[in-house]
């Protein structure tokens, strides 16, 4: 058997999840870490996030036979700086996660670009169909995007270690950033490409060709 990772977005046998469902295995991990580190701490939190990403990963395939780019390389950094946070029981690792992962994200897309290439429509999991001028400029704000998170959880993460005396409460107030403030700046970000992805989508043949009466 061999392990699918990512489909071509126009690629007929591209296997879709519920929407629904797809959301809730992409939100599910980040719930569980923010209800253990509440209930517990940030060493449980990481362990319980670790193995309800996994278990996202798993469902996912099972469901589709496939392992989408973005979770699936989210998923190899939280087991790896997660295992590093509980072997040496420092925080820092798992703290850094989303700067390493954002980062990664925005050179590739940046990098893509530079070759000519707009990764945009793999690494999105895209159902759009545009333009060449609308992938490159999307795939350039994607790429900024993701490198300014990056940048933000540290000003988050070491902001919080500077001004809060109590090390519990700054881990506390960084969780709550990475789980209700990462995401709504992301839906946020996303609405505005709006415009751009409905000025350079391609119309459908069906529609162009539609005979008149």
């Amino acid at each position: 058997m061999t392990l699918e990772i990512e489909r071509a977005p126009n690629d007929p046998a591209r296997k879709e999840l519920n929407p629904l469902l797809k959301l809730a295995l992409e939100l599910g991990p980040l719930g569980v870490f923010f209800f253990a580190n509440a209930r517990a701490d940030i060493y449980w939190a990481t362990g319980l996030f670790m193995a309800a990403t996994l278990a996202a990963l798993a469902v996912s395939y099972a469901l589709t036979r496939k392992l989408p780019i973005m979770p699936l390389v989210t998923g190899v950094v939280v087991v790896v700086f997660g295992g590093l946070t509980l072997w040496l029981h420092d925080d820092t690792f798992i703290k850094l996660k989303p700067t390493i992962v954002n980062t990664l994200f925005g050179l590739v897309l940046l990098g893509g670009l530079a070759f000519g290439r707009s990764l945009l429509g793999y690494v999105f999991d895209s159902v759009f169909r545009l333009t060449d001028e609308g992938w490159r400029k999307l795939t350039f704000r994607w790429g900024l995007f993701f490198l300014a998170l990056a940048v933000l959880n540290v000003v988050v993460w070491k902001g919080a270690d500077a001004y809060l005396a109590d090390p519990k409460a700054a881990t506390d107030l960084w969780v709550n950033f990475k789980v209700f403030g990462i995401m709504p700046l992301t839906f946020l970000f996303t609405l505005f490409q709006l415009p751009l992805i409905t000025r350079t989508t391609i119309p459908d043949e069906k529609t162009e060709t539609q005979p008149t009466r």
